[in-house]
């Protein structure tokens, strides 16, 4: 289903083509600040200033302009320009946010370029003073009418004239810049080359003027909020797009040039309107900023309307009604004219304040944060290697990441303190939209395509590279295969503890059953279940299910499983509860297979008491649990490592003949100390043991209120008739954790 945003302005009558786009943007880029205020920026930083300047802005400018295209031709652009690209392309939840903030700049804007329309009026003023006698403090008395006369045309007639008007107004605009040029001073006839790059004495900081001059760049996406009035958006916004823009680029520099070498710096700074001293007719300077900055609101007029209809078709904002009263058009063409009402509303207030000067920064912030969001869709869009993503144009990645990069640099060079509040209503309207959204697509999205390609080249990466051979480097790869994943959780909290920060986890439910729709719908059901319980308790345990008939096949599936991290995997990991055995004698009748796969094996035994107060690891090791004895001491360390067990200590419990008791402490009083180990030497106990003495029973004694006790077993326990008897007599105490190792693990 459409949504009322898609159905309404599908409807619209596509008239517009290429040139429309070009003259929008052309005549934003050459507009106000190229006649008022280029002139100063030559003076104060110098020709070579300037230039640095004019790259620097379509170091953003030109990612932008290419990242629009791309995106642009890769899907039907429809009414809203700016704003359906990135709702659409980000989700209507990050869309909404960076497009109310967009359409504010743009209403504003309009009333932005009626005060530099004002302007223009400067020159009439002597005369004006001297013929009639009338002193003209206030521009008011020329941007209220014209203001005025704007909304008039833009309600009652709407784009299609305004189309009109544009191009009257840019024709105007080329004759002025050809007069410009065409024009000769005596500075001219004087001036030195040799001059042009030397710096300036101003006492004008560098981003202080870039500042001032930057917005003169950021007209090249004017043309794109004409998208739903377009034949074909996707030939006409790449081309004419830009096409101004490098344009614009060129016939800056030679603008650049042709003031630094027909006036002195101190003209140039000090008299706004120089440009009319040098050109061959003067009086053409005053009527091509007026032309220049009404084609300017002209296209911020046409604009700003069309990004607030596609806003409210999208039922953005929280009251029915204002949805569809702004997203509502005209009948045949779908004009948007209740939206252009609320714009002029907008407008007319901020031209009555006379001076937009403090807001046009914090509109400078919000164009920026819309290029940088354009050029970050780009660039995430070429790593997440989507298949529905197929543009007939494209960027190239790293254009687009430094159109992104320097959108946020050149922020706060700016102004930082904007750039804050810029960033922080931002986030603001993100959240508030969210909030009130059924939309669940965001950047999450885009994310994802981007973390996959990611994982899958460096997992291929850690394939081909050199394996670290040396026991040296070991860390656990787990993988668990339980049956009982939610009756019991002891076996998620012990690989979430593994996983938290030095190993590796999968946990694999294994849901016994013959492979069919039904047992796999059931399986995936299961598998949501756990990742929600995963992700409730911050786990990064990798999850995933195996459907089988057979124990044995189910362990041989799981032990073929890669492991996530790019290493093979190392180690299985099977749970059961006290007192049933069925599920404990399939893992001990598999133990060959385990054997074969080189893994080390691990099998908690689950109480009712689980782990307890997580106080209390207890290690219990004896002469024979030499290769035993590293791992279990390395697997306590990691699983301390969780802030669950923050409170937690680690004691060892030794048993070896009376004979060797003052020995075998020593050496683990230095295995531990030398390893760096978190482990006292007052937590070592070393305990004689007789041969007439039952091991379990002493074990049971000392870590009878243990929250976890870790006991090594051995191929030779397991191969006897009795196999389970090793795993058995322990029902006094919590959870224990039986571990075998096929090599010993080093402790450096």
């Amino acid at each position: 289903m459409k949504s009322e945003m898609e159905r309404s302005l599908s409807a619209t009558k596509a008239n517009f083509g290429t040139l429309p786009v070009f003259l929008t943007a052309i005549s934003t880029i050459l507009g106000a600040i190229m006649f008022l205020r280029f002139g100063f920026a030559v003076g104060s930083v110098g020709f070579a200033g300037t230039l640095l300047i004019i790259i620097i802005g379509h170091m953003v400018t030109i990612p932008t302009a290419m990242a629009l295209a791309e995106i642009a031709t890769n899907q039907k652009v429809e009414g809203g320009g700016e704003y359906f690209i990135i709702s659409r392309s980000f989700g209507v939840n990050i869309g909404a946010a960076i497009g109310i903030a967009l359409y504010l700049s743009q209403a504003i804007s309009v009333a932005f370029y009626v005060i530099a329309f004002a302007e223009a009026f400067d020159a009439i003023k002597p005369w004006v003073e001297s013929e009639l006698g009338y002193v003209l403090y206030d521009n008011r008395l020329f941007s209220i009418p014209a203001i005025l006369g704007l909304i008039w045309l833009m309600v009652s007639r709407g784009a299609a004239l305004g189309m009109k008007a544009l191009y009257v107004v840019v024709t105007i605009l080329a004759i002025s810049l050809v007069l410009f040029f065409l024009g000769d001073t005596e500075y001219s006839e004087i001036f030195d080359s040799s001059q042009l790059f030397k710096g300036s004495e101003s006492g004008y900081s560098f981003f202080y003027v870039f500042a001032i001059i930057f917005p003169a760049f950021t007209g090249m996406t004017a043309g794109v909020g004409l998208s739903g009035d377009l034949r074909d958006p996707k030939k006409a916004i790449p081309l004419g797009t830009l096409s101004a823009t490098i344009i614009g680029m060129i016939v800056y520099v030679f603008i650049a040039y042709k003031l630094a070498s027909s006036a002195s710096p101190e003209d140039l700074i000090n008299d706004q309107l120089v440009m009319g001293k040098i050109a061959l007719w003067g009086p053409i300077i005053p009527i091509g900023l007026a032309a220049a900055t009404i084609s300017s609101a002209l296209g911020s007029f046409m604009v700003a309307p069309r990004t607030l209809q596609a806003i409210g078709g999208d039922k953005v904002f929280p009251n029915r009604f204002v949805n569809h009263w702004v997203s509502r058009g005209n009948f045949k063409t779908n004009e948007p004219r209740n939206a252009t009402i609320l714009t002029s509303i907008i407008a007319f207030f901020f031209v009555l304040l006379g001076d937009v000067n403090a807001v046009a920064e914090i509109i400078s912030m919000f164009f920026m944060v819309t290029y940088g969001s354009l050029c970050l869709i780009s660039f995430l869009q070429h790593f997440a290697a989507d298949p529905a993503y197929r543009p007939s144009f494209k960027s190239k990645w790293y254009l687009s990441l430094l159109g992104a990069v320097m959108c946020i640099y050149l922020m706060f060079k700016i102004n930082t303190p904007y750039a804050f509040a810029a960033i922080l209503v931002m986030i603001g309207l993100y959240f508030y939209v969210s909030s009130r959204s059924d939309s669940k697509k965001g950047m999450a999205s885009i994310f994802q395509g981007v973390i996959y390609q990611l994982s899958r080249t460096l997992q291929v990466f850690l394939q081909k590279a050199d394996k670290a051979k040396s026991d040296e480097d070991w860390r656990p790869a787990v993988l668990c295969l339980s049956k009982d994943s939610f009756e019991r959780y002891g076996a998620l909290d012990l690989m979430k503890w593994i996983s938290h920060r030095y190993g590796f986890g999968t946990f694999i439910h294994f849901e016994h059953a013959f492979f069919s729709k039904e047992s796999k719908t059931a399986a995936e059901e299961k598998l949501e279940k756990l990742i929600h319980i995963a992700s409730t308790s911050n786990s990064n345990i990798f999850l995933e299910t195996i459907i089988s008939p057979s124990n044995t096949a189910a362990i041989v599936q799981a032990i073929q499983q890669p492991g996530i991290s790019g290493k093979p995997n190392n180690m299985m990991l099977f749970e059961y509860k006290k007192g049933e055995k069925e599920w404990l004698s399939h893992i001990v009748d598999n133990y060959s297979l385990l054997k074969a796969a080189n893994y080390d094996l691990c099998i908690l035994a689950s109480s009712d008491r689980g782990f307890g107060y997580h106080k209390d690891i207890h290690i219990w090791i004896q002469k024979e649990d030499f290769e035993n004895a590293s791992l279990m001491i390395l697997l306590s360390y990691i699983i301390l490592g969780h802030s669950d067990w923050k409170h937690g200590e680690i004691k060892i419990y030794a048993t070896f003949p009376r004979e060797h008791l003052a020995r075998e402490q020593e050496q683990l009083i230095k295995l531990t100390s030398s390893g760096r180990l978190p482990i006292s030497a007052k937590n070592i106990r070393v305990i004689a043991i007789e041969e007439d003495m039952d091991r379990k029973q002493l074990i049971n004694g000392y870590s009878m209120d243990a929250d976890l006790t870790l006991i090594g077993f051995h191929e030779q326990n397991i191969l006897k008739e009795d196999n389970l008897e090793v795993f058995t007599g322990y029902e006094q105490m919590g959870n224990i954790l039986f571990v075998n190792t096929l090599t010993s693990k080093f402790i450096r």
